[in-house]
This record gives structure tokens, C-alpha cells and sequence, in this order.
């Protein structure tokens, strides 16, 4: 099913239930942020698609601590330009929206159990801010940051999503960003690029998984093996996936979207989990 295709079956299923949806996004190359593309437009497509939250609680690949799973409790998240070498348009870019200082220390509370402490120095990096203005171009949604605590397994971030997943039934909007597949170093420039094999074998891998709710073998970084290692020389980006499968439930369908391979190496695979 093509993206609009998707996208048009998804507005259809959307309206009935007050249970928000979960979403998660490849986010890809932050250029997609000024540029006029297929990502671009899917987003904005899918911002006119999904109701409108009371908040949104971003798990992106791009802040990753070691120990502790932070929680942005900051009443107005700057914008952080956390990349280097692209045109001066990009830094210019800036995504206003406010925080939501009670509900992250809620969150904190939410994740006791998983050592989460309160953070007001973070703000919103590249993986949340750079799709977010497509999805709420206004700005207007409060909108606050979970990081990732890269000391620990796969299974772990499942755990997370479980956790916060009661936060669907309050308007919550929970969103991953990251990619299903990321290898910086086997990227090949060009829009002609053919996808590496192992790139289209792990983006397949994981959409048969995902789909059959395997999420066990999804978190198995040991049965995932080499191929997993191809696919993610570091696992920051796979981990947001992770937190959105966790927080789905048996009720949840499953709508893809992008599912295309970028510069080689880089799956561009969306997907939401929506009440049925």
C-alpha cells in the first residue's frame, strides 16, 4: 500500500476512538526539515490525519544518556541544532511549541522504576523538531522529551513503552523517531542509490516482526545477530521503534507508511499503532 494510500485508510479508522495513537517516524536526513519531499509531505499528510493531542512525548534517537532515563521538564524546549556541515537555512530553523513541565514530572514518577530523573537543560533535537513542524506546523501542542539509556538491552525500551502506554488514554501523543535501519557508514550519496542487501533484509525482518507483534525476537539482539549489527553499528536509532511497539496493546492495528530505503542505507519505514 502506497502512503497516501495508507494515510487515507488511517483517517478513516482514526475518528471513532479516544485512545491516541502511537507513531513512529524515520526521520532521516535533517534536510528533509527545508525541503519539499516524499517524508516532508507524508508528514504533513499524516498531521491532518491524526487527532489533536493534549501533549506529545517525543523518544528520539538523537538523546542518549547513559544510566538514567531523563525527562525534559522544561517550560519552553529550545531547538537544538544538533548536526554540523548544512546550509545556514536549516540553523535558522526554530520550533517554538511550549513544554509541559507537570506532565514530564509526572513521566518522572511514571518511570521511577526505570531511574528517571527530571532534566531542564535538553530541550527538542533534530529527530523531534524536524518532523513535528510538519506533523504541528502552529507550534501550538506542549511537547517534552523521554532520552534513551543506552547502558541498557533492547528489551528494556520495550519496557519503557509498556510503561508510558497508560498516557494514550490521556490525549497523549507518543512519538518515536529514529530509523528501522541506520548505518551512516555504508550511506552512498545520490538519488539513484541502490539499497544495500542487508538494509532491505532488516527493514523486511522487522516489518514481518512487527506486524506478527513479535516483539521478542525484535528485541533478541542475539538471534538478530550480524544482521542486526549491519543495520545499526549503534542502536540509538532502533530504540525509538522499540518504545512504540512496547506501548501498543492487542486492540492496536498496524497502518504502515514510507517504507523506502534512503541514500543506501537508511530505512525511511514509518509506522502507527491505532485503536481498532
Amino acid at each position: 500500500m502506497s502512503t497516501p494510500q495508507a494515510l487515507a485508510s488511517l483517517r478513516d479508522r482514526l475518528a471513532p476512538s479516544e485512545r491516541m495513537p502511537l507513531v513512529f517516524l524515520g526521520h532521516g536526513s535533517p534536510m528533509n526539515a527545508i525541503e519539499d519531499t516524499e517524508y516532508s509531505r507524508s508528514w504533513s499528510e499524516l498531521g491532518r490525519t491524526l487527532p489533536r493531542p493534549s501533549a506529545i512525548l517525543v523518544v528520539s534517537a538523537h538523546w542518549m544518556t547513559k544510566g538514567t532515563t531523563l525527562v525534559d521538564v522544561s517550560a519552553m524546549p529550545r531547538t537544538i541544532h544538533d548536526f554540523y556541515g548544512f546550509p545556514e537555512a536549516l540553523y535558522k530553523e526554530s520550533y517554538p511549541a511550549p513544554g509541559d513541565p507537570d506532565l514530564a514530572r509526572e513521566v518522572v514518577t511514571l518511570l521511577a522504576s526505570h531511574h528517571a530523573e527530571e532534566d531542564d537543560t535538553w530541550g527538542l533535537d533534530h529527530g523531534a523538531w524536524t518532523v513535528l513542524k510538519f506533523l504541528y506546523p502552529g507550534a501550538d501542542v506542549p511537547v517534552f522529551q523521554v532520552s534513551i539509556d543506552m547502558t541498557r538491552g533492547l528489551d528494556y525500551q520495550l519496557e519503557i513503552g509498556r510503561a508510558l502506554s497508560a498516557l494514550r488514554d490521556r490525549g497523549v501523543l507518543i512519538l518515536g523517531s529514529g530509523n528501522v535501519v541506520h548505518n551512516l557508514r555504508a550511506v552512498q550519496w545520490g538519488q539513484n542509490s541502490k539499497p544495500h542487501d542487508f538494509a532491505l533484509e532488516f527493514d523486511r525482518l522487522f516489518a514481518d516482526k512487527l506486524t506478527d507483534r513479535d516483539f521478542a525476537a525484535l528485541a533478541d539482539r542475539e538471534g538478530l545477530g550480524n544482521l542486526l549489527r549491519m543495520a545499526h553499528p549503534s542502536v540509538d536509532h532502533y530504540m525509538p521503534a522499540l518504545t512504540i511497539a512496547g506501548a501498543s496493546d492487542a486492540g492496536d492495528d498496524l497502518t504502515y507508511m514510507t517504507d523506502t530505503i534512503d541514500l543506501a542505507s537508511i530505512s525511511m519505514r514509518s509506522f502507527v499503532f491505532h485503536a481498532r
